[in-house]
């Protein structure tokens, strides 16, 4: 999270190097390499393909999509997690059976 934070901070600070959307090298930059350390940290999901996509468009890059993108990943995996948990409650394993 804190990644997607400063990655949208500086396309919002650092406004002048990064107006120009996808004719931007710099800005390319920073989102091909925030793009590969977000897939390497989190693994892939298709919450980060519009963000990188819209990364590309002029005006519409100081929105902060990958922060957005990450607390979305963020928040299907604790619901994931949840669910996983209920399942195991309401089915116990062949040997918590056993054992009661």
């Amino acid at each position: 999270m804190i990644l997607a934070v400063v990655a949208d901070a500086l396309q919002i600070v650092v406004f002048p190097l990064f107006v120009e959307g996808a004719v931007s090298p710099a800005d390319d930059i920073l989102d091909l390499t925030i793009g590969a350390a977000m897939v390497s940290l989190l693994g892939f999901h298709w919450e980060f393909l519009p963000s990188f996509l819209a990364k590309l468009v002029p005006g519409v890059d100081l929105v902060p999509f990958w922060t957005m993108a990450v607390a979305n990943v963020y928040r299907k995996s604790k619901r994931t997690a949840i669910n996983a948990e209920e399942a195991r409650e309401r089915h116990p394993t062949l040997e918590e059976r056993k054992s009661s």
